[in-house]
C-alpha cells in the first residue's frame, strides 16, 4: 500500500534522493554483493549489504507513487547522511577508502559526478 504522503515535500525528497544516490541499481547491487562476500561465506543476494543499502536498492526500484512511509524515512536518512559527509555541491572528491565505501553502501560514490 502506498503512503498517503504526497506533495511538494515528497517531490523535493524524491529529487534530492535521486541526486545524492548517484549509483545505479546494478552498481549498488553489485557493490553490496561484493562487500558481503568473504573468503569463507557468500551472502544470499537479497541479504547482501547493510539494511540501509538494501532499502536504498528497494527504493531505486520503485515509482514515486509506490513509496511507503519507511521508504520516505530511508530516503531522508540517506540524503542527510550524504550531506553531512559531503559538501553541498557533491563534486567528485577523493577521500579515505573506508569513507568512500561507507557512502557507496548507501548508493553514493564520492568519486562519481552527480
Amino acid at each position: 500500500m502506498a503512503t498517503s504522503a504526497s506533495g511538494p515535500e515528497v517531490d523535493d525528497l524524491w529529487d534530492e534522493f535521486h541526486r545524492v544516490v548517484n549509483m545505479t541499481s546494478k552498481e549498488l547491487g553489485d557493490w553490496l554483493n561484493t562487500r558481503s562476500a568473504g573468503e569463507e561465506t557468500e551472502t544470499l543476494p537479497d541479504e547482501a549489504g547493510t539494511p540501509t543499502g538494501r532499502q536504498v536498492l528497494s527504493v531505486l526500484g520503485k515509482r514515486k507513487t509506490d513509496l511507503q512511509d519507511d521508504d520516505l524515512r530511508v530516503m531522508q536518512k540517506v540524503v542527510d547522511r550524504v550531506h553531512a559527509e559531503r559538501r553541498d555541491d557533491l563534486e567528485p572528491t577523493q577521500g579515505q577508502a573506508s569513507w568512500r565505501h561507507r557512502l557507496m553502501s548507501i548508493g553514493h560514490d564520492p568519486l562519481k559526478p552527480v
